[in-house]
Protein backbone atom coordinates (compact mmCIF):
# COMPACT_ATOMS: atom_id res chain seq x y z
CA UNK A 1 0.00 0.00 0.00
CA UNK A 2 1.58 3.45 -1.26
CA UNK A 3 0.39 6.09 1.59
CA UNK A 4 0.23 9.78 0.39
CA UNK A 5 0.08 12.23 3.25
CA UNK A 6 -0.98 16.08 2.79
CA UNK A 7 -1.48 18.87 5.04
CA UNK A 8 -4.22 20.72 3.29
CA UNK A 9 -6.14 20.15 -0.20
CA UNK A 10 -9.04 20.91 -2.01
CA UNK A 11 -10.78 17.13 -2.31
CA UNK A 12 -8.54 13.82 -1.43
CA UNK A 13 -10.72 12.41 -4.28
CA UNK A 14 -9.91 15.09 -6.63
CA UNK A 15 -6.36 14.94 -5.71
CA UNK A 16 -6.18 10.94 -6.33
CA UNK A 17 -8.39 11.18 -9.02
CA UNK A 18 -5.73 13.69 -11.02
CA UNK A 19 -2.39 11.57 -9.85
CA UNK A 20 -4.43 8.38 -11.45
CA UNK A 21 -4.70 9.92 -14.91
CA UNK A 22 -1.36 11.18 -15.23
CA UNK A 23 0.53 7.61 -14.03
CA UNK A 24 0.16 4.20 -13.23
CA UNK A 25 -0.73 3.57 -9.17
CA UNK A 26 -0.23 0.34 -7.76
CA UNK A 27 -3.70 -0.63 -6.36
CA UNK A 28 -5.21 0.43 -2.92
CA UNK A 29 -2.71 3.87 -3.03
CA UNK A 30 -4.26 5.99 -0.43
CA UNK A 31 -4.26 9.67 0.21
CA UNK A 32 -4.74 11.13 3.37
CA UNK A 33 -5.39 14.82 4.55
CA UNK A 34 -5.16 17.01 7.54
CA UNK A 35 -7.97 19.07 6.28
CA UNK A 36 -9.59 19.62 2.98
CA UNK A 37 -11.81 22.94 0.80
CA UNK A 38 -13.88 21.19 -0.94
CA UNK A 39 -14.80 17.46 0.35
CA UNK A 40 -17.23 16.44 -1.52
CA UNK A 41 -20.65 14.14 -0.47
CA UNK A 42 -22.91 12.22 -2.55
CA UNK A 43 -24.67 14.43 -5.02
CA UNK A 44 -22.35 17.48 -5.03
CA UNK A 45 -23.37 18.04 -0.81
CA UNK A 46 -20.34 19.38 1.16
CA UNK A 47 -18.65 17.27 3.75
CA UNK A 48 -17.13 19.37 6.17
CA UNK A 49 -14.17 18.26 9.28
CA UNK A 50 -12.56 19.91 11.72
CA UNK A 51 -8.93 20.41 10.74
CA UNK A 52 -6.68 17.54 12.32
CA UNK A 53 -9.50 15.70 14.11
CA UNK A 54 -10.61 13.56 12.07
CA UNK A 55 -10.08 10.85 9.07
CA UNK A 56 -10.48 11.82 5.31
CA UNK A 57 -8.59 9.60 2.97
CA UNK A 58 -9.14 8.55 -0.73
CA UNK A 59 -8.05 4.89 -1.63
CA UNK A 60 -8.21 3.70 -5.47
CA UNK A 61 -9.34 0.28 -6.47
CA UNK A 62 -8.45 -1.21 -9.65
CA UNK A 63 -9.07 -4.26 -11.01
CA UNK A 64 -12.26 -5.35 -8.92
CA UNK A 65 -15.25 -4.85 -10.61
CA UNK A 66 -15.67 -6.42 -14.21
CA UNK A 67 -18.26 -4.58 -15.47
CA UNK A 68 -20.60 -1.72 -15.01
CA UNK A 69 -23.77 -3.82 -13.75
CA UNK A 70 -21.52 -4.59 -10.66
CA UNK A 71 -20.71 -1.06 -9.32
CA UNK A 72 -22.87 -1.42 -6.45
CA UNK A 73 -20.30 -4.02 -5.16
CA UNK A 74 -17.83 -1.59 -4.45
CA UNK A 75 -19.96 0.93 -2.43
CA UNK A 76 -20.53 -2.98 -0.44
CA UNK A 77 -16.66 -3.61 -0.07
CA UNK A 78 -16.00 -0.49 0.99
CA UNK A 79 -18.76 0.44 3.69
CA UNK A 80 -18.92 -3.64 5.06
CA UNK A 81 -15.04 -3.21 5.64
CA UNK A 82 -15.20 -0.09 7.34
CA UNK A 83 -18.07 -1.16 9.39
CA UNK A 84 -15.74 -4.14 10.43
CA UNK A 85 -13.22 -2.05 11.52
CA UNK A 86 -15.34 -0.22 13.96
CA UNK A 87 -17.14 -3.02 14.91
CA UNK A 88 -13.48 -4.30 16.16
CA UNK A 89 -12.88 -0.90 18.35
CA UNK A 90 -16.48 -1.25 20.07
CA UNK A 91 -18.08 1.44 18.52
CA UNK A 92 -21.67 0.86 19.68
CA UNK A 93 -24.69 0.47 17.48
CA UNK A 94 -23.15 0.62 14.01
CA UNK A 95 -25.11 1.14 10.73
CA UNK A 96 -25.02 1.90 7.18
CA UNK A 97 -27.65 4.07 6.34
CA UNK A 98 -28.09 3.60 2.35
CA UNK A 99 -26.39 4.18 0.29
CA UNK A 100 -22.69 5.32 2.26
CA UNK A 101 -23.36 6.81 5.57
CA UNK A 102 -22.20 5.54 8.26
CA UNK A 103 -24.20 5.52 11.78
CA UNK A 104 -23.52 4.87 15.17
CA UNK A 105 -27.34 5.02 16.89
CA UNK A 106 -28.85 8.00 15.35
CA UNK A 107 -25.63 9.69 14.31
CA UNK A 108 -23.89 9.71 11.47
CA UNK A 109 -19.90 9.12 12.36
CA UNK A 110 -18.87 8.64 8.41
CA UNK A 111 -19.31 9.38 4.85
CA UNK A 112 -18.34 7.33 1.99
CA UNK A 113 -18.01 8.93 -1.90
CA UNK A 114 -17.45 6.65 -4.82
CA UNK A 115 -16.41 7.64 -8.46
CA UNK A 116 -15.45 5.08 -10.89
CA UNK A 117 -14.46 5.80 -13.63
CA UNK A 118 -14.25 3.42 -17.32
CA UNK A 119 -10.57 3.39 -19.13
CA UNK A 120 -10.01 2.73 -22.66
CA UNK A 121 -9.62 -0.82 -22.06
CA UNK A 122 -13.26 -1.36 -20.65
CA UNK A 123 -11.49 -1.71 -17.24
CA UNK A 124 -13.10 0.07 -13.88
CA UNK A 125 -10.95 2.26 -11.54
CA UNK A 126 -13.00 3.32 -8.51
CA UNK A 127 -11.58 6.15 -6.10
CA UNK A 128 -13.18 5.36 -2.76
CA UNK A 129 -13.51 8.90 -0.36
CA UNK A 130 -14.50 8.30 3.39
CA UNK A 131 -14.51 11.20 5.77
CA UNK A 132 -14.79 9.43 9.19
CA UNK A 133 -15.45 11.56 12.55
CA UNK A 134 -12.71 10.98 14.94
CA UNK A 135 -12.04 12.91 17.51
CA UNK A 136 -13.87 16.50 16.96
CA UNK A 137 -15.65 17.16 19.25
CA UNK A 138 -17.65 20.41 18.17
CA UNK A 139 -20.70 19.41 16.15
CA UNK A 140 -22.54 23.09 16.09
CA UNK A 141 -25.53 23.12 13.64
CA UNK A 142 -25.28 19.29 12.81
CA UNK A 143 -27.51 17.75 15.04
CA UNK A 144 -27.11 14.22 13.43
CA UNK A 145 -23.79 14.29 13.76
CA UNK A 146 -21.60 12.67 16.28
CA UNK A 147 -18.03 11.22 16.22
CA UNK A 148 -15.75 8.15 17.29
CA UNK A 149 -14.50 10.43 20.67
CA UNK A 150 -18.01 12.03 21.33
CA UNK A 151 -19.69 8.54 21.11
CA UNK A 152 -16.71 5.83 23.09
CA UNK A 153 -15.92 9.04 25.71
CA UNK A 154 -12.39 8.72 24.19
CA UNK A 155 -9.69 9.71 21.53
CA UNK A 156 -8.73 7.24 19.06
CA UNK A 157 -5.38 7.11 16.68
CA UNK A 158 -6.05 8.14 12.86
CA UNK A 159 -3.77 6.69 11.19
CA UNK A 160 -4.10 3.26 13.15
CA UNK A 161 -7.91 3.22 11.80
CA UNK A 162 -6.53 4.56 7.98
CA UNK A 163 -4.22 1.49 8.35
CA UNK A 164 -6.60 -1.15 9.35
CA UNK A 165 -9.91 -0.24 6.67
CA UNK A 166 -7.03 -0.34 3.72
CA UNK A 167 -6.04 -3.93 5.15
CA UNK A 168 -9.43 -5.36 5.72
CA UNK A 169 -10.66 -3.64 2.40
CA UNK A 170 -7.48 -5.31 0.64
CA UNK A 171 -8.92 -8.68 2.59
CA UNK A 172 -12.38 -8.79 1.48
CA UNK A 173 -11.65 -7.73 -2.43
CA UNK A 174 -9.26 -10.48 -2.12
CA UNK A 175 -11.89 -12.59 -1.14
CA UNK A 176 -15.18 -11.32 -2.90
CA UNK A 177 -15.21 -14.25 -5.39
CA UNK A 178 -16.02 -16.73 -2.47
CA UNK A 179 -17.77 -14.27 -0.41
CA UNK A 180 -20.06 -11.82 -2.39
CA UNK A 181 -23.11 -13.31 -1.18
CA UNK A 182 -22.21 -13.06 2.64
CA UNK A 183 -20.79 -9.22 2.52
CA UNK A 184 -24.33 -8.33 0.28
CA UNK A 185 -25.90 -9.56 3.43
CA UNK A 186 -23.78 -8.36 6.22
CA UNK A 187 -24.67 -5.07 4.40
CA UNK A 188 -28.25 -5.41 4.07
CA UNK A 189 -28.07 -6.51 7.62
CA UNK A 190 -26.58 -3.73 8.67
CA UNK A 191 -28.85 -0.92 6.77
CA UNK A 192 -29.95 1.71 9.30
CA UNK A 193 -33.80 1.21 10.34
CA UNK A 194 -34.71 -2.24 8.08
CA UNK A 195 -37.74 -3.34 8.53
CA UNK A 196 -38.86 -0.87 10.58
CA UNK A 197 -41.46 1.37 9.23
CA UNK A 198 -40.26 4.70 8.42
CA UNK A 199 -41.63 8.07 7.26
CA UNK A 200 -39.90 9.12 3.85
CA UNK A 201 -40.02 12.35 1.64
CA UNK A 202 -39.72 11.73 -2.08
CA UNK A 203 -38.53 14.03 -4.87
CA UNK A 204 -41.75 15.99 -4.97
CA UNK A 205 -41.68 17.37 -1.22
CA UNK A 206 -44.36 14.16 -0.64
CA UNK A 207 -44.31 12.43 2.54
CA UNK A 208 -45.06 8.55 2.62
CA UNK A 209 -44.47 5.97 5.43
CA UNK A 210 -42.70 2.71 4.05
CA UNK A 211 -39.85 -0.31 5.29
CA UNK A 212 -37.12 -1.33 3.94
CA UNK A 213 -36.62 -4.68 2.60
CA UNK A 214 -32.67 -4.51 0.99
CA UNK A 215 -31.16 -3.10 -2.14
CA UNK A 216 -31.50 -4.05 -5.18
CA UNK A 217 -28.42 -5.55 -7.56
CA UNK A 218 -27.43 -1.82 -8.82
CA UNK A 219 -27.81 -0.20 -5.67
CA UNK A 220 -31.28 1.12 -5.56
CA UNK A 221 -33.04 1.16 -1.64
CA UNK A 222 -36.33 -0.94 -2.11
CA UNK A 223 -39.05 0.02 0.02
CA UNK A 224 -42.19 -2.13 1.25
CA UNK A 225 -45.38 0.68 0.92
CA UNK A 226 -48.38 0.71 2.42
CA UNK A 227 -49.89 -0.73 -0.31
CA UNK A 228 -48.00 -4.42 -0.04
CA UNK A 229 -45.98 -3.32 -2.80
CA UNK A 230 -42.11 -2.71 -3.40
CA UNK A 231 -40.48 0.18 -5.00
CA UNK A 232 -37.16 1.00 -5.64
CA UNK A 233 -35.50 4.40 -5.25
CA UNK A 234 -32.12 5.94 -6.31
CA UNK A 235 -29.83 8.22 -4.32
CA UNK A 236 -31.93 12.03 -3.92
CA UNK A 237 -34.91 10.50 -4.84
CA UNK A 238 -35.86 10.21 -1.71
CA UNK A 239 -34.92 11.14 2.03
CA UNK A 240 -35.76 9.27 5.12
CA UNK A 241 -37.39 11.60 8.01
CA UNK A 242 -35.71 10.58 11.14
Amino acid sequence: MKLIKLDAIDSTNEFLKGLSSNQILENFTVVTAESQTKGKGQMGSVWDSEPSKNLIMSVLVKDFIPNINQIFDVNIAVSVSIIQVLERLNIPELSIKWPNDIMSYNKKVGGILIENSIKSDGSINSIAGLGLNINQMNFENLPKASSLALICNTTFDKEEILLKIVEKLEQNIQSWNQNSDSFWNEYTNKLFKIGIPMPFEDQNQQNFMGIIQGVSPIGKLEILLEDDSISEFDIKEIQMLY
